[in-house]
């Protein structure tokens, strides 16, 4: 299963947490906002069809946010900064993701 999927499967089961993804995407970076099952670019144009993923199985995931939602970027409350991907599929993988 891709990242991107997986994470915003995390999202569906933790509906209260928001995630933040820096990642490099085609050599460019990126950081993309998921949010109860749904995935939003920062910094790129969102395909408007919600199953065209944010994050493509290439993407090189660099670290992952928690956050408490809503996310208000003016102050954002973190649960958990700077998790690498390992760290993140521990987690996911004691949610059966």
């Amino acid at each position: 299963m891709a990242p991107g999927f997986r994470l915003e499967q995390y999202t569906l089961k933790c509906p209260q947490e928001v995630i933040v993804v820096s990642a490099l995407v085609d050599g460019e970076p990126d950081e993309v906002v998921i949010f109860r099952g749904f995935s939003s670019s920062l910094v790129r144009l969102t395909h408007p069809d919600p199953e065209v993923p944010v994050l493509p199985e290439t993407a090189v995931i660099e670290t992952i946010d928690r956050l408490a939602g809503p996310y208000t970027p003016d102050d954002p409350h973190y649960l958990q900064r700077g998790l690498t991907w390992e760290d993140m599929e521990a987690r996911l993988a004691d949610l059966g993701l």
